[in-house]
């Protein structure tokens, strides 16, 4: 038995995924309107008598509340004279009451009437008990079936054609704005990222379809960004290893006249290189949870002052001005490595589009138990509209790529997964032509009495 439901659920299953939308919506329409028809008969033929009988057997009731309401305030004949003309129920005293004999019948196919009788006892005034019988005739309903027989016979014929029209006009409406999405999905699909999605009718679709647009220009967006990534990194690998060979060739050809900065370039060419290939692994790692966050307490002020020297020192020769500002030097909890991962990544992109003053700015801040590190750039800043995008992968403000003078360019993908793995709030503010402000915050533990500089 549990193997022939099996059986049966599939097949039904398997039948569901043939058969179009606009089909199962129909016969779902036709199939509630037949059930509504077959309710409308029932309750109109086979179940009317006995509903009929129900009714006078509830008149009964309610004839004896209102008597028993009224017995000692109004005269028992008009009282009683009242039930029998309106509610066609004859009241009478209980030892004067006959039962009436049923009629014989007109024919077999008609009811004999039937009786329905109630018998009550009410208190009067003067402390007498008065006991009446009520009663009520059942008239034969066999005209009215009939009557009611014709009547179904026309409304279902009426009902079922409207039926018909009503699912079949309700399933295309419904269905075709889906079958046109369902054309542009399969379009978008095949890579046509320009499609357009256009539902109309209902709510739900209009909003499916503002859903899927959204969707094909984030796709568009990211396919290109893709390719523009692919070029970057193929011009950023072409240059070191263009280099690397020359100069290989070059000692391999006079390895007489090999000089320390023939060797010096490969050595840099190839620092470059496995520093791009880290930070893809890096940014690879961290969209895929594989980096684990290991929190303890550290002085982020010092750290700070170490990675913003040691870049300096670095970069003096090429008369970089980068300073940092703080007040006293503050604990936090959090990942040492890859906060200041994080901030090494700020600090480089600064760098690479500080301008001709080549003037970086590295700021701590204290406020309400927060510590707020602020990298300052005064180049020629970002525009509004690009503001939302420059921590997505990928994304480039400058479209003509350039070597950048440190790091590799991915660093703003690296570091707005480190902050979202710790939540810690982060932004940017920038203005074209007046640089940018990259900040991040997070709270701070305790501070340092004395100050370091």
């Amino acid at each position: 038995m549990h193997i022939l439901l099996k059986r049966c659920v599939d097949w039904g299953t398997g039948l569901m995924d043939k058969l179009k939308l606009k089909w199962w919506i129909f016969a779902y329409l036709l199939g509630f309107s037949t059930l509504l028809l077959i309710i409308l008969w029932l309750f109109q033929t086979v179940f009317l008598y006995d509903m009929y009988k129900y009714s006078r057997r509830i008149e009964i009731q309610r004839a004896v509340s209102y008597v028993r309401e009224n017995i000692n305030n109004q005269d028992l004949y008009s009282l009683f004279d009242e039930l029998q003309r309106e509610k066609e129920i004859l009241v009478m005293p209980t030892n004067q009451f006959t039962p009436p004999k049923n009629h014989a019948p007109v024919d077999r196919r008609r009811r004999r009437e039937e009786t329905i009788t109630q018998t009550e006892e009410f208190v009067l005034n003067d402390g007498r008990t008065l006991s009446l019988t009520f009663h009520a005739i059942i008239t034969p309903v066999d005209a009215t079936v009939t009557t009611l027989q014709l009547q179904l016979y026309i409304i279902t014929s009426v009902m079922i054609m409207l039926s018909i029209l009503l699912a079949v006009l309700i399933a295309k409406r419904i269905s075709r704005p889906i079958e046109e999405i369902n054309r542009s999905a399969k379009a978008l699909a095949r890579g046509k990222y320009d499609t357009a999605f256009a539902g109309k009718g209902f709510l739900e679709i209009k909003e499916l379809s503002d859903t899927l647009n959204t969707a094909a220009h984030e796709l568009s967006k990211v396919d290109n960004l893709r390719r523009e990534l692919m070029a970057n990194v193929s011009h950023d690998l072409r240059t070191p290893l263009s280099l690397i060979y020359s100069y290989a060739e070059m000692m391999h050809d006079f390895p007489d006249e090999i000089t320390p900065g023939q060797t010096q370039v490969i050595m840099d060419e190839t620092k470059r290189l496995n520093l791009l290939v880290n930070d893809i692994l890096d940014l690879s790692k961290l969209e895929g949870c594989i980096h684990r966050i290991n929190r303890y307490e550290f002085n982020l002020t010092a750290a700070i002052r170490e990675t913003t020297q040691r870049m300096a020192e670095l970069l003096k020769h090429e008369d970089y001005d980068i300073s940092f500002e703080y007040d006293r030097e503050l604990i936090v909890y959090a990942d040492e490595v890859k906060i200041i991962q994080a901030f090494y990544n700020l600090l480089t992109n600064a760098i690479n589009y500080c301008g001709e003053n080549k003037l970086v700015v590295v700021k701590q801040i204290e406020k309400n138990q927060f510590v707020k590190i602020e990298v300052i750039d005064y180049g020629d800043g970002i525009s509004h509209e690009d503001l939302p995008y420059i921590w997505d992968r990928y994304y480039k403000v400058d479209k003509n790529h350039k070597r950048a003078v440190v790091g590799t360019g991915l660093g703003l993908s690296i570091v707005k997964r480190i902050f979202e793995l710790h939540n810690i709030e982060y932004g940017v503010e920038s203005e074209k032509g007046k640089g940018s402000v990259f900040w991040f915050r997070l709270e701070y533990f305790k501070y340092m009495p004395d100050k370091n500089r």
